[in-house]
């Protein structure tokens, strides 16, 4: 897929006031951009302090001039970057200058899909960038920078490279049915599979760690009225985030608030009591709370530890059957009971007004959720990498059930290194690289 080289400008820094901003030129041969704006031919690679002129020479602003000629940049092609005031309406003149030069306006993530075309990244490291961009704390922003580095795409290579191995042995195989040598004995066909699928589960772990990072996990509260969830919203946000009080029915709708837990991001979402009720807009509220919880990733349902499980418990539990559930008896400060977590992990016992017992909750979440620290080994990842991962896994098991049919493995093999491929880009559409870099910043 060839990149285009057509010049594309636009402003690299956020909008807004700063005391520097930055605009960028990419594209083909563009060295007379530099002549233009500044009246002097820059030497490559090095910071030049100049003037940034207007048609006639007048001076639009001065600063920093960087020209960094093809191959050496960062997309691959003649980069030029002018690097002056933050004001928004001095950038908008040096922007407009550039565009009067022939260049044209940036679309979202352009640069870095001209990086990503012309092989200066792969695929993984172009989501890194705007990962890291986006990441909502410091363990997130450590993994996307790793990712970045390449370490995820180093991890998948590996498992490709030797699955390539075994596909061009059994080609071999099939292409020269004559020779007497038994290649897949020689080679244990059986042992590399296992091998491969082994590797991939290790990755494919570590991607599941890196994408609970970068999404983080939705959790909703539910229970019936004045069980505490408010409270419990208020204690995990560290702030009033919603309004407590002793009348019944006080949540009407939902409240949501992002929060971390050891650097994973949840987002908690507060819901209306679920009781019957003739008000019509406390109906609403419970409508949206089923909503909440269809696209939850766990339920915690509170539960007043004075007078523990009811009938309307059991039939709320009852109907929570299709996503992950945990019980939190609350107000253990009025039932005279310590904090504690039951032996299979799905009860807990705190008291959100106090603070006992918290930290076992935020355990038992990151449990739930899958989370395993695993300190500098995190890389990020998304799930479309998650998807990828499996559908390949997927391949080598039916591989392995079909590896005495030599067509049928081969095939298996090839399909499981498309969905690898697909991951760092070797093997994607143009369709999905528009979805990818339609999300970037522009001037990224």
């Amino acid at each position: 897929m060839a990149a285009p080289s057509d010049p594309i400008a636009a402003i690299a820094t956020a909008p807004g006031r700063g005391g520097i901003g930055v605009v960028r030129i990419s594209g083909g041969a563009i060295g007379h951009f530099a002549l233009s704006l500044t009246g002097k031919s820059l030497a490559p690679r090095h910071a030049t302090y100049t003037r940034f002129l207007d048609a006639v020479g007048e001076t639009l602003d001065e600063g920093i001039a960087l020209y960094f000629p093809a191959p050496h940049s960062f997309s691959g092609e003649d980069v030029l970057e002018l690097q002056g005031h933050g004001g928004p309406q001095v950038l908008q003149g040096v922007l407009e200058r550039c565009l009067e030069l022939g260049a044209r306006l940036a679309e979202p993530g352009e640069f870095s899909r001209r990086a990503f075309l012309n092989g200066k990244l792969d695929l993984v490291q172009a989501e890194a960038i705007a990962d890291l961009i986006d990441a909502g704390s410091r363990e997130a922003a450590r993994s996307a920078l790793r990712s970045l580095d390449g370490e995820f795409s180093r991890r998948i290579n590996s498992v490709k490279d030797a699955l390539i191995q075994l596909r061009m042995l059994v080609e071999a195989t099939l292409d020269f049915p004559e020779e007497e040598i038994n290649f897949l004995q020689q080679v244990d066909v059986s042992g590399q599979l296992a091998d491969l699928t082994d590797k991939l589960d290790t990755v494919l772990a570590q991607a599941c760690q890196g994408a609970l990072l970068r999404e983080g996990l939705n959790v909703v509260l539910i229970g019936q009225p004045n069980v505490g969830k408010s409270s419990l919203l208020n204690r995990l946000a560290g702030y009033d985030a919603a309004i407590v009080t002793e009348i019944a029915g006080t949540t009407r709708d939902t409240v949501r608030e992002a929060i971390q837990i050891h650097g994973v991001p949840l987002h908690i979402s507060d819901t209306a009591g679920l009781r019957e009720t003739d008000d019509l807009v406390e109906k609403l509220g419970i409508e949206r709370t089923w909503t909440a919880v269809e696209k939850a990733d766990v339920a915690v349902v509170l539960i007043d530890a004075q007078h523990g499980v009811t009938a309307q418990e059991n039939a709320l539990l009852e109907r929570l059957s299709e996503i992950p559930v945990l019980t939190v008896h609350n107000k253990i400060d009025l039932a005279s009971i310590s904090p504690h977590v039951s032996v299979d992990g799905l009860e807990l016992w705190l008291s959100a007004k106090t603070g006992m017992g918290i930290d076992l909750l935020e355990r038992q979440l990151l449990h739930l959720a899958g989370w395993r620290a695993t300190g500098e080994n995190t890389f990020i990842a998304r799930t479309r990498h998650v998807t990828a991962l499996r559908r390949a896994r997927g391949h080598l098991e039916v591989a392995a059930a079909t590896r005495k049919q030599l067509e049928f493995l081969a095939e298996e093999l090839r399909l499981a290194q498309d969905a690898l491929a697909e991951i760092t880009g070797e093997f994607t559409t143009d369709d999905l690289l528009g979805v990818i870099f339609g999300q970037f910043c522009i001037g990224k």
